[in-house]
């Protein structure tokens, strides 16, 4: 067989290494990409911030736009009980006088102490403040702060007191009546409810410290105790009929078991805020809804001048490297710019079309999908994708995601539709409205819709109602 050489012509896609950072800089969010940047800042000598109004340039608290700041760093709770026996055993319990340490004091009366935000104390450290106080001997003391350390994050003790006593050393002699003692000291600390090892424990202990006289209290009892479990089901006519009781008692008794505290050690969790900065604003100007970028969320790069006028008459090997260095710089530049111009782009072809729910609310809300935008645009359905995730935009009805005005649709009598999130709102406003006494059925919601030409079945309204946190109509039932 002969061989032949022929010219052949074919065309094929190349993701060129600018294009690769195009789209993974389109896919961050503004914190990942202030991140992103802070790091390119380090690497790179030839890019810089460009802040004309600072007295320094580089400062990585100008990259980070999107601020969150630190939770109390709380000691984290050893829920390990064999651990925490073991040290105060072998340290002779001087584990437990670590709990009141006293702060060093200085020495120099003409220094003033530094000012520090003081932390919220966390659960544990919380329980064992008050364990050291406690007019018991130190190995009471020893017992109550092992309970402390088998708390979850609510403040039940999650392993029974059998349990707790095996996987103590044998060499300890602690019985389940020594735990037992020790349960009860930790249950009268603060907060009331702690040391439950169920809810109706929980409910019970905060009842058991309200003065005796309380209206409703010992039919409140009797509710916690033995039927928590009826009253979680609003079954109101068979809890009557057990507690021989009428409707005005039965509700007073429900109220105070309402303003209890389920989960009493919720409350000294680490609580960590994050903020949202958002890509875009939103405002109305002369009766058209536009959108601007937030200036806020926009990192300021520029390439150092300095370097790169030493650069032009460089030659050699880090010539080249500062080269590829300078070139790099550019093209992060670039794709930064097309990355919130493109996001521009998007934000308002979405207020174009969703012009009725900033006038209206959500019940104005139109079916939308991401071919509509990006046939609109004449972009890829993926990069609308990538645009509208973990993208914010900020209007006079509060912040949204840029995905949140995309959803899915359902069918209405006049052939027209109707977006799901419409329909979450109307879910919404109708349950609002509901008599308590006989609230309305997913199947009565359902029907309501229906007269209104919104043709939902009721397996869609009690998949909505449950993404809204609705309960279903046999819990939301009152006296």
């Amino acid at each position: 067989m002969k061989q032949t050489l022929q010219l052949k012509l074919s065309q094929h896609l190349t993701l060129t290494p600018q294009l690769q950072q195009s789209i993974r800089l389109l896919q961050l969010s503004t914190q990942d990409l202030n991140q992103e940047l802070e790091k390119m800042l380090l690497e790179n000598p030839l890019l810089e911030l460009d802040e004309p109004t600072s007295g320094h340039q580089g400062s990585s608290s100008s990259v980070q736009t999107e601020a969150a700041p630190g939770p109390a760093q709380n000691e984290p709770a050893d829920t390990r009980v064999t651990d925490s026996t073991t040290d105060a055993q072998t340290s002779d319990i001087d584990w437990f006088s670590s709990v009141a340490a006293p702060a060093p004091s200085s020495t120099d009366d003409d220094t003033d102490p530094p000012t520090v935000a003081a932390e919220k104390p966390g659960l544990r450290q919380h329980m064992l403040d008050q364990v050291v106080l406690l007019r018991l001997d130190l190995r009471d003391k020893t017992l109550v702060a092992l309970l402390v350390d088998a708390l979850d994050e609510n403040g039940y003790l999650t392993s029974s007191l059998d349990e707790l006593s095996e996987a103590l050393p044998g060499e300890l002699e602690i019985s389940v009546d020594e735990l037992r003692i020790a349960l009860r000291h930790l249950q009268n600390l603060d907060p009331i409810g702690v040391g439950a090892r169920n809810p109706s424990e929980c409910l019970a202990l905060q009842l058991g410290a309200l003065p005796a006289d309380t209206p409703g209290r010992a039919l409140a009892l009797a509710i916690v105790r033995d039927h928590l479990a009826l009253l979680a089901a609003r079954d109101f006519v068979r809890l009557k009929r057990l507690l021989s009781c009428d409707d005005a008692r039965l509700k007073e008794a429900q109220a105070l078991i309402q303003s209890l505290n389920p989960r009493p050690g919720a409350a000294y969790a680490a609580d960590e805020a994050r903020f949202v900065v958002p890509d875009v604003i939103v405002r109305k100007q002369k009766g058209v809804w536009l959108a601007s970028l937030n200036s806020a969320a926009m990192p300021k790069l520029r390439v150092n001048n300095l370097y790169a006028d030493i650069l032009k008459g460089g030659r050699g090997a880090p010539a080249s490297q500062m080269s590829q260095q300078l070139q790099e710089a550019r093209w992060l530049i670039k794709n930064v710019q097309q990355r919130f111009e493109t996001i521009l782009r998007v934000s308002q072809a979405i207020i174009d079309r969703q012009k009725h729910f900033f006038e209206h609310g959500e019940v104005a809300m139109r079916p939308l999908v991401l071919r509509e935008i990006a046939d609109l645009l004449g972009l890829h359905e993926s990069t609308v994708s990538r645009v509208t995730t973990q993208k914010y935009m900020f209007t006079p009805r509060g912040i949204f995601e840029l995905k949140y005005f995309f959803g899915s649709h359902v069918s209405t009598d006049a052939g027209g539709a109707c977006s799901a999130t419409a329909i979450r709102a109307l879910i919404k406003q109708l349950v609002a409205g509901e008599n308590e006494k006989r609230p309305l059925t997913d199947a009565g919601i359902s029907e309501i819709l229906g007269k209104q030409g919104i043709m939902v079945a009721r397996r869609t309204i009690a998949k909505y109602r449950e993404s809204l946190h609705i309960p279903p109509v046999s819990l939301r039932k009152t006296l």
